[in-house]
């Protein structure tokens, strides 16, 4: 019997999801798109989760489409709603991060992208060598990384197709966290952990407003954040959190 080709675990309020087809980089195929899908709209149905992981097996995170499954007859590796892997046109309402070792190239790099944070060891690389095969890279990479980094650099990575290290990603602020190789996951573990000890509604609230915001314009920007910050600082957890720092002991969270 086969592996499964993605593993979920759950510790305490953070789901891991592992690709796992380490023979071929991670390199997604329709199989693994389906179970992204169904992994991320777990993390997203069940209120006792609150951050996921994704990261990949064998020391690589993902070389992006299946080439090989794809010529030989496969389907495509996308998931109707959800885009390219499930998860890049969609991804989850909560926070994401990606843990990296090895590449993150192509369809790999574009998963990372709809992460909301990256961690990457120094051994990591990222870049989209799509224009070197003739192709475009159309799961979110060209969209998402004039957000992420500067024009320039965008363009380069866009239209020369060379890879970045993990060094260097860092430098320019895509990456979150650099740690030693093999080190990824639990620093993306610690980090979630953070993000954990912090109240529920004014996370979903925050990375609300920053993804949203993007096409907001200079006019109207503070009359579209007014409807989702209002409904958290009116909240009971508000009201926790204040309390909580006057009595000088750590905050209890209830989510409403």
């Amino acid at each position: 019997m086969n592996p499964p080709v993605v593993l979920v675990e759950v510790r305490g309020s953070v789901q891991i999801i592992t690709i796992n087809r380490p023979a071929v980089r991670n390199a997604i195929n329709k199989d693994v798109a389906v179970a992204l899908a169904a992994a991320l709209s777990e993390l997203d149905a069940r209120p006792e989760l609150h951050v996921g992981i994704l990261t990949g097996a064998g020391g690589s995170f993902c070389a992006g489409m299946d080439l090989k499954a794809f010529a030989a007859g496969g389907d495509e590796p996308i998931v109707a709603g959800r885009g390219f892997a499930g998860m890049c046109e969609a991804p989850p309402r909560k926070p994401l991060i990606a843990a990296v070792e090895g590449h993150a190239v192509a369809g790999g790099f574009e998963i990372a992208l709809a992460c909301d944070l990256i961690v990457a060891a120094r051994g990591a690389s990222f870049g989209l060598p799509e224009v070197k095969r003739g192709l475009v890279a159309s799961s979110g990479g060209l969209m998402r990384l004039p957000h992420r980094v500067s024009r320039n650099l965008a363009m380069e990575l866009a239209i020369v197709g060379d890879p970045v290290t993990a060094e260097q990603a860092a430098a320019c602020g895509l990456v979150n966290r650099l740690v030693e190789n093999g080190g990824a996951l639990d620093s993306a573990l610690e980090l979630a952990r953070r993000i954990d000890a912090n109240a529920p509604l004014a996370v979903a609230a925050s990375k609300q407003i920053v993804d949203a915001s993007r096409t907001w314009t200079d006019d109207e920007m503070f009359e579209r954040q007014r409807p989702v910050a209002r409904k958290v600082n009116g909240s009971s957890d508000a009201r926790e959190g204040a309390t909580a720092f006057a009595e000088k002991r750590a905050a209890v969270w209830q989510g409403r």
